[in-house]
Order: structure tokens, then C-alpha cells, then sequence
């Protein structure tokens, strides 16, 4: 079932505390936005809107560097306001195409929890995740004793919450009875069938700065870190430049392939794939098939890092070493690095190229060709 989301990303979050609003906060290494933008692109999304201010909207290209799929609106003065006007962003899409509705500050958004949503779709007019209360409740009223609250058939509602687009935009034109606190409680007022679906402790919403610190440990448990190697090796052949970590070297020589023979690519290619379980790079494009006659190895790189982001991973740090007695690296390293930041997206400092010789023993020793190998971690979901 195709969805699309609506990603509410224009709060102040003034109880976070001081700084930066919370949804563009650092979290365990990347914007508490991008972890739900990951995540819902990995479950599938067809589109997703994130609503924000004019500030945010400036923000979004850093931010969510690398990630296809998204777009920006802007936010209203309120919440819904703002799930509106993501709402309206979406009018290219079928009326009756579920939109999951999501706040950018529940960061640790799974598969299971929209799979679970759309099932419950079928039977309802809206569905969201919920937890049953578990803690005694105790209810403390201005000059009234504190009493005991029965917590038997409460439940604390999480988001995304999803119902069909015409059904939210309705629901919503229809509402009159002051600022609601979350999209089912529109829905409820209109008559609307709600269901829930088990919902998860990872998805707790930060409000408050100590909030961050517990979200810091649960990223931990979130995520596993993958380390994957790969290893390329081309002749020499006649020539006047050679290929190598994506930056064009003038040499006597160049490099022999079917694509453009660039070994640092070739090997940090198939050290993402490895390191994803995706098989190797002549599993995705292989030698055999003309259209990749000549071309850009960049390309067999980004789409690498594709189905990373597919899979609501993001690449931590690469490591290439060039294997050759020529041409001299060192002179061409800071530029190799640079434009593999660019490809990857990454800081430059999470980007290491290295070269060494075989001190003129084997095949680079003889100067008959040139290998690369390559090494890189990966954060994916649990």
C-alpha cells in the first residue's frame, strides 16, 4: 500500500531548553528530524512534506543531505495549522491515499509501527499507536486534595497517526472547538472511527532537555553499526590520465575496464554493499551490459549509498587505500577526499584516502596495474 507523510517540523520547542529547536538538535550524530525522514523512506514512503518555518526551510538542505523523496511547506502558527498545510502540499497526490501524520520530535519511527498502521487502516478511519498507562495516576487541583486517577482504559497516543488524505482535510474543515492536541481527536469529533495499534517506548517525544540524554542511550539500542570491505584491482593499458577516487589524474598510462576503471570507487562501491549485504557491485551493474561502457564510476557509488538511505542507514566513516608505485598520490589525496565527501555526503573528516606501495613486489610492483581497498562502517536500524 502506497502513503505518504506529513512530518510536523515547525515547533519552537521552547521546553527543550535553550538552543536550537529540538527537531534540528543533534542525536547521536545526526538531526532528530533525519532520523524519522530515514525511516519513514525506508518503510516506503511515496512522498513526504516537512513543515517548517522560513528558518527551517533554509535548514532542510543540510540537514536532510543525501535523502530523495521529501519536500518542504510552511508551517502555520499552530500544529494544525501546520498538518494542513502539509496536508495542501500533497494535492498532486490520490485523494484516498493514506498520509501518516508525524511530530519531528519522535525521532525512532519503525517499519513494524507503519506496517501496523496501515493494516489497522482497513478497518477504521484513523489509526495511531498507543500505550496502555501503566504508572498510578494522581490528580493534584488547585485547593483541592490530591486524589487517584483510575488509569483502566487510558492510553497515551504516539504518532504517526494515518487516515486517508480527503478524510483528514475534511475532518479538519469541519473542526470548530479550539486547537486540538493531536489528528485523531479531529477525526473523533467528526464522527470518525479510530484504531489502535500497539505502540513502542522507543517512540516518547522530546520535550524536555532531559529527554535528550535518555533518547541518546535508546539511539543506542536502535541502531547496529556495520563494517563492510571491498577490494578492486585494473591493469595498465595506453593512455593520458587515470581515474582515481573520482578525481582525473594526467599520467603515461590509464587505467583498463568496462566502466572508467576507477579502482577507489570500484572498492568503496562493493565495501557499502558488503557492508548492507547487497551483494557486489557487478551484482548491480555488470560488466556485461553496455550501458555502463565507459561511465562515471560516481554513479555505482551514490547508488550504493541509496540503498543505505533505503534501508534508514547512513554511512559513519570510509577509509580507502590506493595500492601502486605511480602515479604519486599524495599530491591529488586532499582532492580525492573532498569530492568523496561530496559524493557521500559526509564531513571531510569521516573521509580518509591513503596510498602504499609493495615495495616493487607483485603485479603494482611491476607496474602492471593498480589496486585499491576499502573499509567503511555503517549505521542501520536494529
Amino acid at each position: 500500500m502506497t502513503f505518504s507523510v506529513v512530518i510536523v517540523a515547525a515547533g519552537a520547542g521552547t521546553r527543550a531548553g535553550p538552543g536550537q529547536a529540538k527537531q534540528w538538535r543533534p542525536l547521536a550524530g545526526k538531526p532528530v528530524l533525519r532520523w524519522s525522514v530515514e525511516a519513514f523512506l525506508a518503510a516506503g514512503a511515496a512522498e513526504i512534506v516537512i513543515v517548517t518555518t522560513a528558518d527551517g526551510e533554509d535548514a532542510l538542505a543540510h540537514v536532510l543531505s543525501g535523502l530523495r523523496g521529501w519536500r518542504a511547506a510552511r508551517g502555520g502558527a499552530t500544529r494544525a495549522l501546520s498538518v494542513q498545510a502539509g496536508l495542501a502540499a500533497l494535492c498532486d497526490r490520490p485523494h484516498d491515499e493514506p498520509v501518516m501524520i508525524h511530530d519531528a520530535a519522535r525521532p525512532f519511527v519503525t517499519r513494524k509501527i507503519v506496517d501496523d498502521l496501515l493494516e489497522a487502516l482497513a478497518n477504521a478511519d484513523l489509526a495511531l499507536p498507543a500505550l496502555a498507562v501503566a504508572d498510578t495516576l494522581k490528580l493534584s487541583a488547585p485547593g483541592a486534595p490530591l486524589r487517584t486517577v483510575s488509569r483502566e482504559h487510558l492510553w497515551r497516543a504516539q504518532t504517526p497517526q494515518v487516515a486517508p488524505r480527503h478524510k483528514l482535510l475534511s475532518a479538519y474543515a469541519a473542526w470548530a472547538s479550539g486547537e486540538p492536541t493531536d489528528d485523531a481527536q479531529v477525526v473523533e469529533a467528526a464522527g470518525g472511527r479510530i484504531a489502535i495499534t500497539p505502540g513502542d517506548p522507543l517512540l516518547t517525544k522530546l520535550t524536555y532537555p532531559e529527554d535528550f540524554a535518555m533518547a541518546e542511550r535508546l539511539a543506542d539500542a536502535a541502531r547496529v553499526t556495520r563494517v563492510g570491505q571491498g577490494f578492486d584491482a585494473h591493469r595498465w593499458g595506453p593512455g593520458e590520465e587515470v581515474w582515481l577516487c573520482g578525481v582525473a589524474i594526467k599520467h603515461d598510462e590509464t587505467l583498463i575496464g568496462h566502466s572508467d576503471a576507477d579502482a577507489g570507487l570500484h572498492a568503496l562501491t562493493d565495501a557499502i554493499l558488503g557492508a548492507i549485504g547487497e551483494g557486489d557491485i557487478g551484482d548491480h551493474f555488470p560488466p556485461t551490459d553496455p550501458r555502463w561502457k565507459g561511465a562515471s564510476s560516481d554513479q555505482f557509488l551514490k547508488h550504493a549509498v541509496d540503498l543505505v538511505v533505503a534501508k534508514g542507514g547512513a554511512l559513519v566513516n570510509v577509509d580507502v587505500t590506493l595500492i601502486c608505485e605511480r602515479p604519486k598520490i599524495k599530491p591529488h589525496r586532499q582532492a580525492m577526499r573532498e569530492r568523496l565527501a561530496e559524493i557521500l555526503s559526509l564531513p571531510i573528516d569521516r573521509v580518509s584516502v591513503k596510498a602504499t606501495t609493495t615495495e616493487k613486489m607483485g603485479f603494482t610492483g611491476r607496474g602492471e596495474g593498480l589496486a585499491a581497498s576499502a573499509v567503511v562502517s555503517v549505521e542501520t536500524p536494529a
